[in-house]
């Protein structure tokens, strides 16, 4: 509408521009000719004066008075200037004019130029009356000027001839108005046309924005409504064949998704008597080494050993099971972290001693509750103590806990091997490793962190990581004080004080 309206209104302005143009140049054409006609006779009838006239005044009067006269029959006004030779001014006195016609309506300039003989000029000015004249409106207006010489005095004077334009001036407020009201209906008429075409793309439109909000909410079964045979209608088409399909290829892949979590829960059911029968002759074996030969010894306790990994990693996947089929459930009750952190330190002393590493719980001498269900969240600190010791390169594993009205937090820190550039959020995925070659030696089966993040998403709070190659890594688990609180923020930072500066 804008565009139309500017588009209108310049197209406007220059037709009418065009026109006043156009009105003006005919307009002054015509009365130069006019004005050249009249001085022409003017100059004719003193030629054929008696020679022996010497009454210059009377002279003048005979010329003006009957060019006055015709200017008031045809709408112009006359002005006979004092001789050229005195030097004087319309304004000064001495000029014949026609009745009632302010003087002023001559503009100095064109005066100045008739100060000596000049050829015939003209210009615009502004007609002004100082009583109402017949024939004569006051407005823009054109003044021509010509000489002429009379013999009685053997002087120059200066006829002046001043034509109003107010006819001009109507015939351009006219077409002005007749622009104004065919540019009205015009933007009407762009205005209805655009809604219309506009209302007819948008609807399709907003009604296809609306369905595809549905989709993404899960509506699969919504589809826009097709009408016609236009592009829009075309458009529809395929946005429903896309949302068929979209809709069949996520039904396979939730399909596949509960086909691979049932066959995993029932593998790992399954999986559990022949385990338990080989336990029990494992543990024959392995009570009988005393008996045994060196070789056949060391063979028990290796089976021992990986029997115990590979229930670990049984119960690890009937977890997993658990957390994929939403059937994880939370025994909630107030936990201290602090007590939590220093039980795992307990759990976990064995295998820090063997690796010769010390850990160290910093506390903030107060107690750190949380709502949580104390089960699994010690089964989040063990696995991040854990994965430290593995990793920490027999340097010393840090355990911060903190709280405050909102949150309680505890952060793992170690001074290993650290993590590389998008390895921090990678480390959470099922049986990832940073390095591939690098062997499980803390017995772990991959899925610690995997598991760890479920419980920490199940509790409403946060488990996210820091590293740095070379420098160590930083896990930090955050958990509102009261379940159902949305957290906003942790007591503990990510990035370590002393990696600050470098991170």
């Amino acid at each position: 509408m804008l565009l139309s309206a500017l588009v209108v209104g310049v197209v406007g302005a220059f037709l009418i521009h065009q026109t006043r143009d156009g009105l003006l140049k005919n307009r002054v054409d015509a009365v130069v000719q006019e004005a050249e006609g009249e001085t022409e006779t003017a100059r004719e009838n003193l030629a054929a004066a008696s020679g022996l006239e010497v009454d210059a005044s009377a002279q003048q009067q005979a010329l003006v008075e009957p060019i006055i006269a015709r200017g008031s029959t045809r709408g112009f006004a006359v002005v006979l200037s004092p001789p050229v030779s005195d030097g004087v001014r319309l304004a000064d006195g001495g000029a014949k004019f026609t009745e009632g016609l302010n003087l002023a309506s001559v503009p100095e300039k064109l005066q100045a130029r008739f100060d000596a003989v000049s050829a015939t000029a003209w210009t615009y000015t502004d007609i002004r009356t100082s009583e109402e004249v017949t024939g004569l409106p006051e407005g823009p207006g054109v003044v021509v000027a010509s000489q002429v010489r009379l013999p009685a005095d053997n002087n120059t004077y200066t006829l002046y001839y001043l034509y109003p334009l107010d006819e001009q001036q109507r015939t351009l407020a006219l077409v002005s108005r007749a622009m104004l009201v065919a540019g009205v209906p015009l933007l009407l008429l762009v205005a209805g046309l655009t809604w219309l075409v506009t209302r007819q793309v948008v609807t399709p439109i907003r009604m296809a924005r609306r369905v595809a909000e549905r989709l993404a909410a899960g509506q699969l079964q919504e589809r826009m409504r097709v009408t016609g045979e236009d592009d829009l209608a075309r458009l529809a088409t395929s946005f429903n064949q896309m949302a068929s399909n979209l809709q069949k290829q996520i039904r396979q892949l939730e399909e596949l998704s509960r086909l691979q979590r049932r066959f995993v829960s029932d593998v790992s059911h399954e999986l559990r008597t022949p385990i338990t029968t080989v336990r029990m002759a494992s543990d024959v074996i392995h009570d009988a080494r005393p008996f045994l030969d060196p070789v056949t010894g060391r063979a028990a306790e290796l089976l021992q050993k990986e029997l115990d990994r590979f229930e670990t990693l049984l119960a690890d996947l009937l977890e997993i099971s658990r957390f994929d089929a939403g059937a994880a459930v939370l025994e909630p009750e107030d936990v201290n972290l602090v007590d939590v952190a220093r039980r795992v330190v307990d759990m976990t002393s064995a295998l820090a001693a063997q690796r010769d590493i010390r850990v160290v719980v910093r506390d903030p001498g107060v107690p750190c509750v949380a709502e949580a269900d104390v089960r699994r969240v010690e089964r989040i600190v063990r696995n991040l103590v854990t994965n430290a010791i593995d990793h920490a390169e027999s340097r010393d594993v840090e355990i911060f806990v903190g709280a405050d009205r909102q949150s309680a937090a505890i952060a793992v820190r170690d001074h290993g091997i650290g993590l590389g550039p998008g390895e921090s959020a990678m480390v959470f995925n099922r049986f990832w490793r940073a390095d591939p070659a690098r062997a499980r030696t803390s017995g772990g089966t991959g899925l610690g962190l995997s598991i760890s993040l479920e419980d920490t998403h199940l509790h409403g709070g946060w488990l996210q990581a820091w590293g740095r190659p070379g420098e160590g890594a930083q896990f930090r688990l955050t958990l509102p004080r009261h379940l159902a609180t949305q957290l906003r923020h942790s007591p503990l930072p990510l990035v370590p004080d002393d990696a600050r500066e470098t991170a």
